[in-house]
């Protein structure tokens, strides 16, 4: 056995961990590149570059961490990647490697097994293999026996196409699933108020056709023992994912908590867009994690995909425990 920080940087299967009876699968759609600046908001790089090093461009190097939960009854997928319908203009910005199918094959993953899809927020970094681009053009849905989710108010943000974050939400990445039938939208406990042909999630395809409405879905159940809750800040209606079984606790903390040099409830990226509530919110989430020894799940730490956490002796949250990939 070795390590998770061990793994070779290309290494498709980034880690292997039981919770309970389920299995958790950390495949990845390859490392990438974004700002460091970015990355750590109004932090001075003097003190993030102290935890993760910065090219020439000053670029840090992040993961594409996707779940996969195999609860004996259920393939349930967290997050799908970038994909593969990024320009060449964009692919040589971020130097994304497009690798989430291959990493699904060396997990002995089938994509047509997988049955659930949970995008934790709509994201390009997060959706991007929901569907893929083949060679005639076309844009189909990857996972075609999957139900997939998202949070309603994700979506309502995404049509916005607001000026701050629009850059972040393509269409191709989620419309062709809505068109297929495939798409839940999560509104928790209704609070959003939203109904299946919500004027505020309508939208016309790429090929000019209005999309069909929606299934909403009110409760927090993916699957049994795999549950969603909101984690507010990074955007408003941002998803964690839970996995519990036997008495053990995972969560994918999605981009509340990007990596584990994020653990510092301060230190925010500047792409949240409510980094006050990020704050109050990344203080609750350790609270509990910590208290109650999850295993936590990041999304964009390619070296550090998964750990469990404790209080050090200045009380600040680090990584205790990293998780542990077992041999192929």
């Amino acid at each position: 056995m070795e390590s998770s920080a061990a793994i070779a940087d290309a290494a498709l299967v980034r880690g292997r961990h039981g919770v309970g009876e389920y299995e958790l699968t950390i495949c990845s759609d390859g490392s990438f590149l974004l700002d460091g600046g970015a990355m750590f908001g109004v932090v001075p790089k003097t003190l993030w570059q102290r935890r993760i090093p910065a090219d020439e461009n000053n670029n840090v190097m992040l993961g594409t961490n996707c779940v996969v939960v195999r609860t004996g009854g259920a393939v349930v997928l967290i997050e799908t990647g970038v994909g593969n319908k990024q320009s060449a203009k964009l692919r040589s910005i971020y130097q994304n490697k497009e690798l989430l199918l291959e990493s699904l094959r060396a997990a002995v993953i089938c994509p047509d097994a997988v049955t659930h899809v949970v995008n934790t927020h709509l994201h390009f970094d997060h959706c991007g293999w929901n569907t893929t681009l083949h060679e005639d053009g076309s844009v189909v849905p990857t996972f075609k026996n999957a139900r997939y989710y998202a949070a309603a108010g994700e979506m309502a943000s995404a049509r916005q196409q607001r000026d701050r974050d629009r850059v972040s939400y393509l269409g191709p990445n989620y419309d062709p699933v809505i068109a297929n039938g495939q798409m839940t939208l999560i509104d928790l406990g209704g609070a959003g108020g939203f109904t299946a042909d919500d004027v505020r999630l309508r939208a016309v395809s790429a090929a000019g056709a209005v999309l069909p409405p929606v299934t909403i879905q009110t409760t927090a159940e993916i699957a049994p023992g795999v549950w969603v809750e909101a984690l507010p800040g990074h955007t408003p209606d941002v998803l964690g994912v839970h996995v519990e079984s036997g008495g053990e606790h995972a969560c994918f903390v999605s981009d509340l908590i990007p990596t584990s040099r994020h653990l510092e409830p301060t230190w925010v990226m500047g792409y949240d867009l409510d980094p006050l509530r990020c704050i109050e919110e990344r203080k609750r989430f350790l609270e509990r994690a910590i208290a109650e020894e999850w295993l936590v799940l990041f999304p964009h730490d390619h070296e550090v995909p998964a750990a469990r956490l404790a209080w050090n002796e200045k009380g600040k949250a680090e990584v205790c425990q990293q998780e542990i990939r077992k041999e192929e």
